[in-house]
């Protein structure tokens, strides 16, 4: 699998004029290899010849970790003493074109462009996204297994099996990180849990507000869940709930989300350029006197990482093609009284939009 990655890779670096990739921390390294670096002041970096033999730079007391694949690349472990710069260089070599992780710290990045003053670097995404955007069907499965995951919390959430009414945002808030770990996730990358007016903060950090009865409460969470070769995959889901009979406007609200959101869904089909599925619920949302309440983009792409290409927003032409993963998620926010999001994860199929995230998606409704 991942030599047939760097095959693709090898071959998009030809087309590209790139002569050798540079990948360190973030999620092209174990895309690509296998290993995941932790983000430490010392670096660890991939590097991959157009031609030649890919070498894992690594500190030598990370080395343990790494598990080792001499069909895909070779350890080089760096001492305390040693310069890794130096030992880059001379692994790089005589090149005119890097592409080098986006995710890399500058400070490596300005290491050796002193040391490389005549090489012209890229970004290595212009080569790993147009690779990693698109899932074949072992890594679809592998999404479909996170979202389940995620979908379980849900469904817990929506039944009113997780306390709401009296606790703090935060308690919630580390309530459903337990769930999504005991549910097979290896971390829990986000749980949004906004209560009433801090709804209407699409990004709430969650606090000490207690949460109400009488008041919606939205709650945005996912996780990083590995398959069988240790690459993870995210989950990422919205449901909204709230606790006590809503009241009317809020209501009327939702039905136009709940509309919107299962159009974009619907429109979600190979050969659909992405700023047209944004288009389709942001009209109905608009048409709906709420246009300029729904102040973010419909969707992220998700796979190894939370959010990638492509991206599901105005401007954005790419058209959808067979594997490519995203989330589909309008809303629609009042600041000072109350916020709604709803969310599924999407992936683009030849028959049609394969939604992987299955829980109910109408407003919960709780006694409180």
């Amino acid at each position: 699998m991942f030599s047939q990655r760097l095959d693709r890779v090898r071959t998009l670096m030809a087309e590209q004029q790139v002569d050798v990739l540079l990948l360190s921390v973030g999620a092209d390294l174990p895309y690509f290899c296998g290993y995941e670096a932790m983000p430490l002041e010392r670096l660890t970096m991939l590097v991959v010849p157009r031609d030649g033999e890919a070498r894992l730079i690594v500190p030598r007391l990370e080395a343990p970790r790494v598990v080792e694949r001499p069909d895909v690349f070779e350890i080089e472990a760096w001492d305390e003493t040693d310069d890794p710069i130096d030992l880059a260089h001379s692994l790089i070599g005589p090149v005119s074109v890097a592409a080098i992780g986006d995710h890399t710290w500058a400070g490596f990045l300005v290491d050796l462009m002193k040391v490389l003053p005549s090489v012209e670097f890229r970004r290595a995404s212009e080569i790993t996204s147009p690779i990693r955007q698109v899932k074949d069907s072992a890594e679809v499965e592998s999404l479909r297994a996170a979202a389940a995951a995620a979908d379980r919390v849900a469904t817990a959430l929506r039944s009113g099996e997780i306390q709401l009414a009296g606790r703090t945002e935060a308690q919630v808030q580390a309530e459903l990180g337990r769930r999504l770990l005991a549910e097979g996730h290896q971390r829990v990358n986000f749980a949004i849990v906004a209560s009433g007016e801090n709804a209407a903060s699409p990004h709430h950090e969650a606090g000490d507000r207690v949460i109400r009865p009488g008041e919606v409460v939205l709650c945005d969470f996912g996780g990083t869940m590995a398959d069988a070769d240790g690459v993870g995959y995210c989950s990422d889901i919205t449901r909204c709930v709230h606790l006590g009979e809503p009241p009317a406007d809020l209501v009327d609200a939702y039905d136009v989300l709940f509309e919107a959101q299962a159009a974009q869904v619907a429109a979600a089909v190979v050969g659909q350029p992405c700023q047209e599925v944004d288009r389709v619920g942001r009209t109905m949302i608009a048409e709906a006197g709420f246009g300029d309440n729904f102040i973010h983009r419909t969707g992220h792409g998700i796979g190894t990482e939370a959010h990638e290409d492509p991206y599901i927003v105005e401007g954005n032409l790419l058209e959808l093609r067979a594997g490519h993963a995203f989330s589909i998620e309008p809303g629609i926010y009042l600041p000072g009284r109350w916020g709604l999001r709803l969310e599924d994860i999407v992936v683009a199929a030849a028959d049609g939009p394969d939604n992987l995230t299955s829980t109910d998606h109408r407003l919960a409704v709780i006694d409180a």
